[in-house]
């Protein structure tokens, strides 16, 4: 879909600029970008170009997923993604940098397209439920996008008892005249509450315009209404509204089938844990994923399958490989393989060809976001401990081991089993910094430091690990590995700061810098 022809061509037909760093750029009238269906549908389908990226992954085609990881504490990063993971960073930082540009371009060329696509329709171009179908893809990509930044460069969002802290700059119209631009510079970043209610008024309208599914790879590469409340159920996990959680999870998941199959889009686990990553253009599991290709790649700087595996920049660390929690016949652990004394993960195997997608949403993320919500609100329940197992239980084989009712005395020790089920699930998929930011406030579920405070915890020394520091379930890891300082929820790094580049050019942004990086 997002080949180079296709990126090309729409180069051709729209432009487009930086959000909050602007300049303008030569352009062409939307008679001609948006003047026939097939023009729209190409412009659309460019925003997944820029969700893509164009240099390194930046910011969905790796690099997201790359920095999440690297935030946390269950991979073990090399110096390339240092800054990240070491907390090393400053406002001038290029990967941060990178990161807040190529969403906000994600974010501009979505509201290029909503405002064409309105326009095509006004003029009789295409008809409305051609045009809301357009926008409500362009809408879902921009509520990703705004979330990701949400979680990178703003407090969570209960940090405040009204979230009423700043969140990320919300523009809604297209960067595409002088006035425009100029406007923009005005721009500064709204609440978190207001950014979080501009994410779900975005998924709504995405849910009710997007097919049920899809043909051929399109079912994964392109937006639907499942993807849409998909994303709905880990937005409303970020914002602790578990009631919504529930109830957008209960739209997708059928409690009262043998296997949680989704009532929308037919989503389903696969048979084998590494069915949604060696087939991963065609699976009934990934409900959600960024196309990469061999023409059309991040290149080796920013391939997932030379990160986590050809490059060896990111490893599995000691602390997620040893924990208690992983069962030491989990079939999970063959998704690793061995090299130079570190583990990686396999789940991106195509590092030669570069051509493994980058996974945003699966359905296993669903189940267990939809499992801690239930037990957050009634307990330990059947349907709770169903979606829990209905994912452990296709990795953890021996029956003896499957967990039932009385496994758990209450409802911490569930939440607690799901937190940690996250952690193995979801390992190399950029989701772990996610529960560290969201869970900052929490007063039972935080991710504590030493002192007992929420934060990030103290992580290993990439260069120091040998094999024999692999010891699976043993419950400990080396202490002479843990090196990397550990960061309080109260310290100025424990989110990214607004990049020095956006601070120079908006002075509105200026006077918004995060606390503590003035």
């Amino acid at each position: 879909m997002k080949k180079i022809l296709l990126y090309i061509l729409l180069s051709a037909v729209i432009f487009s600029c930086d959000v909050l760093n602007l300049e303008q750029k030569s352009s062409i009238s939307y008679n001609e970008a948006f003047g026939s269906y097939e023009r729209c549908e190409l412009s659309t389908v460019g925003c997944y170009a820029y969700a893509q990226g164009s240099y390194r992954g930046f910011p969905f085609g790796s690099r997201a997923l790359a920095m999440n990881d690297v935030r946390g504490e269950d991979v073990a990063s090399s110096t390339y993604l240092g800054s990240s993971y070491e907390s090393t960073f400053t406002t001038s930082t290029g990967d941060l940098s990178n990161l807040w540009s190529y969403l906000f371009k994600l974010v501009n060329q979505c509201n290029i397209v909503i405002d064409g696509v309105r326009s095509a329709a006004k003029n009789n171009i295409i008809t409305e439920d051609e045009s809301n179908s357009f926008e409500a893809e362009a809408r879902f990509l921009r509520a990703l996008a705004l979330h990701e930044a949400m979680v990178f460069y703003a407090l969570p969002y209960n940090a405040t008892p009204d979230a009423s802290h700043y969140g990320v700059p919300v523009v809604l119209v297209p960067c595409n005249t002088i006035e425009a631009v100029n406007e923009a510079y005005k721009n500064g970043r709204a609440t978190a509450e207001a950014t979080y209610r501009q994410i779900i008024a975005d998924l709504d309208f995405a849910e009710k315009c997007l097919p049920e599914t899809r043909t051929g790879t399109a079912k994964i590469s392109r937006a639907t209404k499942g993807a849409a409340i998909a994303l709905k159920t880990r937005i409303y996990l970020h914002t602790a509204d578990y009631g919504n959680v529930v109830n957008e999870a209960s739209k997708l998941v059928d409690v009262n089938s043998s296997s949680l199959k989704s009532k929308i889009g037919g989503y389903n686990l696969t048979e084998d844990v590494t069915g949604p990553f060696l087939s991963n253009s065609d699976n009934t599991e990934s409900i959600f994923s960024i196309e990469n290709s061999a023409a059309d790649n991040p290149t080796l700087d920013g391939a997932l399958g030379q990160l986590y595996y050809g490059r060896k920049d990111i490893a599995i660390s000691p602390v997620l490989y040893n924990a208690k929690f992983w069962d030491k016949d989990d079939l999970r652990r063959s998704m690793m393989t061995m090299i130079d004394g570190k583990y990686f993960t396999s789940k991106y195997p195509k590092y030669v060809d570069m051509d493994d997608w980058a996974p945003i949403i699966r359905y296993a993320e669903v189940l267990l976001n939809y499992a801690e919500a239930e037990a957050r609100l009634n307990g330990v329940t059947p349907v709770s401990l169903a979606l829990l197992n209905e994912v452990r239980n296709r990795a953890v084989k021996d029956e003896s081991k499957h967990y039932t009712l009385s496994s758990f005395v209450g409802k911490e020790e569930l939440v607690n089993s799901i937190l940690n089920e996250r952690r193995i699930e979801l390992v190399c998929e950029g989701k772990r910094w996610y529960d560290i930011h969201r869970l900052s406030t929490d007063p039972v579920f935080a991710v504590k430091i030493s002192t007992g405070e929420a934060g990030i915890p103290v992580k290993v020394n990439t260069g120091n690990i040998v094999s024999s520091d692999y010891n699976a379930a043993s419950g400990s890891v080396n202490a002479g590995l843990f090196t990397i300082t550990e960061i309080p929820y109260g310290d100025r790094r424990f989110i990214f700061p607004i990049p020095q580049s956006e601070i120079n050019a908006n002075s509105v942004l200026a006077e918004q810098q995060n606390e503590g990086w003035d």
